[in-house]
């Protein structure tokens, strides 16, 4: 009866160890991914980089000093998520357009709000200029309401939007639209901005 007891006491000792190993070897993986580097876009001679403070696109140059289009000023830590770069031809001119997602919440005792803002900046490189830029806010907000005074309560869920959703046509052209509205844009390369399509 001891041996058969030892035997068992043996044995869950040697299943709760290795069970240990594993979970100590799944915490360092999971806790090498959080500590990755968001790997921003490169095209061209443009690499899309957060560097001290600033969220840019740094522009390289045979033979002379990088420089750069500033985006945005940042936070330490800042990282876009789905940040890319592509470059497109519109009125004869080749533009670069960035896009990148912002995820932020806001949460009190009973209210919670998950803001998803999709950003899009089209730059003209050879004279370093932001020519167009547009947003898309989605607030989905879960907030717990009181009824009529009383301890009862009801969680209600809502979505509030602002901004434009941004479409790259093939032609070069932008659209930009929401519930209410729909406009198409064109380059203007002369005053170097998107303006009005005429009808």
């Amino acid at each position: 009866m001891k041996k058969i007891f030892l035997f068992l006491c043996v044995g869950l000792l040697s299943v709760n160890v290795f069970s240990q190993k594993k979970t100590r070897g799944g915490a360092e993986r999971s806790g090498a991914k959080s500590t990755t580097v968001s790997v921003f876009p490169k095209l061209d001679n443009l690499q899309v980089e957060v560097r001290a403070g600033k969220f840019q696109v740094a522009i390289s140059e045979k033979g002379k000093a990088n420089d750069a289009l500033v985006v945005k000023e940042v936070t330490t830590g800042y990282a876009p998520n789905e940040c890319k770069l592509s470059s497109f031809m519109a009125s004869g001119v080749k533009l670069y357009l960035l896009t990148w997602t912002e995820l932020s919440q806001t949460k009190s005792t009973n209210k919670t709000e998950d803001k998803t803002t999709i950003y899009s900046v089209v730059y003209e490189i050879t004279s370093k200029k932001q020519v167009h830029s547009n947003y898309q806010l989605t607030n989905h907000i879960t907030e717990k309401v009181f009824l009529g005074g009383t301890a009862a309560s009801e969680t209600q869920e809502k979505v509030r939007r602002e901004g434009f959703e941004f479409v790259l046509n093939p032609d070069g052209s932008i659209t930009q639209k929401n519930k209410t509205q729909q406009t198409t844009l064109v380059y203007d390369k002369d005053k170097m901005v998107f303006v009005s399509k005429k009808k």
